[in-house]
């Protein structure tokens, strides 16, 4: 980079000289000011004012203002300025004296700024190392997700020094999920006393927390610390939320609040994640949010983004989701529109590409996340036409060959009812994943293509998982093939190493159902490793409603009531069963069965796009304003089938 290292090095002397060339006052308040300017995180001013003394002061005298800068440049992760900089030293001082406090700084810059591997060859052909140069590299490996160089670099530094906090919480942080590397570290650390400090102990928490949900010796380091601070705190309440312990989450979150320590935004962002897991969070995200008004953070971008994520996941009103992010007044970045986009998009997915548009207008440049969204809402539309829009910006932008994105416009325009369009896509992907398998099989399952689905199987080049199986199983459902699902369903276990799980048990009950197999399906159910739930036995219901099967259609919609009380298929489809077998005082007892525990049935929707508009209509609906035109128009088109000969 800058020629040989150990030339960096060959002027230097053991010592620091005391000579010195003196500095005119105004060179000195130029160096003072250019300190100032590091200070206050301007890098590019006192690059600017740094560069621009002449004639440039030797290092002698300026060497902590070259240290200031190469700190500033390792806070920014400014590569390129770190190097002119190095550059810049080297040029104007050829035969420097050897100065550990400066050197240390270069180092820490390189390390910091991701340049590992020159970073390490400073550090090696350094005549002289102290903790704080061990220290430098250690935490710029752990940085930068280079765990084995960290642990070689700590182990090579235990021979010389006693390891820092810092350096320890980098190491820790370095284990990741690795948690036995991590108590090796945490015994040392036990053992020098360091697990006392506050630093070491945060660093220790989040590891055993990624460490295979290790939240209960997160909690002893946390129980263990005399003096947890803020981070602390954010750090075991993050935990928990990692591990899955929402509730453990709010307890100790509601203990900090009223301990009076206040919180930030990471505290808030974690606790609103925590929500979103949690069935009943709605009405804890209700409470927060006042909490949230009330101190100021509602005008956070990422406290916001949060919140409508978190009410977006727990089935709150998107309309409240949209006023959140008002709040934000203009200072919406992509996260926080890819938030609010996202929230449309399963509920209202035409103002959700509406919302996409006026992202553009404002000149934002979208990321492949966004993209993935827009055409998850592209999926709802009636038509095509909106993912083929997108793909055209995706295409514009860059992201060609991105697979993520390939694999969401297979499913947006198979959902969408364009098969062909799905297989175009998959046809000219450069790199296929599991995902892009399974959705292009998807695919042929949502349109009843059983035997190109099985074609397709039969190509794969990636490793099968259980939701290939479950594409699979459900093309077999829609195609009427019975035999093929069957084979598929009891090798899959041996041939690929994939378990049925519940969703294959329901798929293989929609099977035999589908095709009459009542009492094989129910026999297959009895013989389930695992509790059936309720899809299982939705599946077992709609077979039976096909073919009549009144006695253990009672049994499945019973166990279909205990499982999930609110869903209304269980009550639709038995009602049907008696209509159908003439006896319409039970299936009218059901109805009022179904309206005294306030059951709902969803309305049949459907959708036709006329121009640029999505019309969407409901069974029976009485909302839309041209339905009176729209009856007459019915009325004219059943006399005319009637005059045909048709019989209603």
């Amino acid at each position: 980079m800058f020629g040989s290292v150990g030339g960096v090095f060959s002027g230097f002397s053991r010592r620091f000289t005391t000579a010195a060339v003196s500095l005119n006052s105004d060179a000195i308040n130029l160096l003072h000011h250019v300190r100032l300017l590091c200070s206050l995180g301007h890098l590019q001013g006192a690059l600017k004012l740094f560069y621009s003394i002449t004639p440039p002061p030797p290092l002698v005298q300026s060497h902590h203002t070259y240290a200031a800068l190469f700190h500033a440049c390792a806070r920014r992760s400014s590569l390129p300025q770190g190097q002119a900089l190095h550059r810049h030293m080297l040029l104007h001082n050829p035969n420097p004296d050897f100065d550990l406090f400066l050197i240390n700084h270069i180092v820490n810059m390189y390390a910091k700024c991701g340049s590992l591997d020159y970073a390490r060859q400073l550090f090696d052909e350094m005549p002289e190392r102290n903790i704080v140069s061990w220290t430098a590299v250690v935490s710029g490996y752990a940085q930068h997700g280079r765990p084995d160089g960290c642990f070689k670099i700590f182990r090579e530094m235990l021979v010389w020094h006693r390891p820092t906090e810092f350096a320890f919480a980098s190491v820790i942080s370095a284990c990741g999920g690795d948690g036995d590397c991590g108590r090796q570290v945490h015994a040392l650390a036990l053992k020098t006393s360091f697990d006392s400090c506050v630093f070491v102990g945060n660093a220790l928490i989040m590891m055993y927390c990624r460490s295979c949900g290790g939240a209960d010796e997160a909690w002893s380091v946390y129980e263990s610390m005399e003096f947890p601070n803020l981070v602390s705190w954010n750090s075991m309440i993050a935990g928990f939320q990692v591990c899955g312990y929402g509730n453990r989450a709010l307890e100790l979150f509601s203990q900090m609040h009223f301990s009076g320590i206040r919180f930030d935004r990471a505290t808030l962002v974690s606790i609103l994640s925590c929500l979103c897991e949690m069935g009943d969070g709605l009405e804890y995200c209700f409470r927060l949010q006042c909490l949230i008004i009330k101190s100021g953070f509602i005008s956070e971008i990422e406290v916001a983004t949060a919140m409508v994520k978190a009410y977006s996941s727990l089935g709150g009103d998107v309309s409240d989701c949209y006023k959140i992010f008002l709040e934000l007044d203009g200072r919406q970045d992509v996260i926080s529109w890819t938030g609010i986009i996202a929230a449309y998009a399963e509920r209202d997915p035409e103002e959700a590409i509406l919302l996409f548009r006026q992202f553009l207008r404002e000149c934002l440049a979208p990321d492949r996340h966004m993209f993935s969204i827009v055409l998850k809402a592209c999926a709802g539309l009636a038509t095509e036409r909106h993912a083929l829009a997108v793909q055209a910006h995706v295409l514009k932008i860059g992201f060609k060959d991105d697979t993520v994105l390939a694999n969401a416009l297979i499913h947006a325009c198979a959902r969408c009812g364009s098969i062909a369009l799905s297989k175009q896509a998959f046809d000219t992907m450069i790199s296929r994943d599991t995902v892009s398998w399974n959705s292009m099989l998807k695919a042929y399952a949502m349109h009843g293509q059983g035997k190109e689905a099985f074609q397709l199987f039969s190509q794969m080049d990636a490793q099968p998982d259980g939701a290939t199986f479950v594409a699979l199983l459900s093309a077999c459902s829609h195609a009427g093939m019975v035999e093929e699902g069957t084979k598929i369903f009891e090798t899959m276990s041996n041939n690929h190493g994939v378990v049925p799980q519940l969703d294959h048990y329901a798929c293989m009950a929609d099977i035999l159902g589908r095709a009459g197999r009542i009492s094989e399906a129910k026999e297959l159910i009895d013989k389930m490793p695992m509790e059936p739930d309720s899809v299982v036995w939705s599946a077992l219901l709609g077979g039976c409603r096909k073919h009549g099967e009144t006695k253990l259609a009672k049994l499945a919609a019973a166990k279909l009531k205990e499982l999930d009380p609110n869903n209304s298929l269980g009550y639709v489809l038995m009602s049907n069963i008696f209509s159908t077998d003439g006896r319409f005082n039970e299936a009218g007892l059901i109805r009022k069965e179904m309206e005294g525990k306030t059951v709902r049935k969803e309305p049949g929707l459907s959708w036709i796009e006329i121009g640029n508009h999505v019309h969407e209509f409901a069974s029976g609906g009485q909302q839309r304003p041209e339905r009176e035109a729209i009856f007459s128009e019915l009325e004219k088109l059943v006399r005319r089938l009637k005059d045909f000969g048709y019989v209603p």
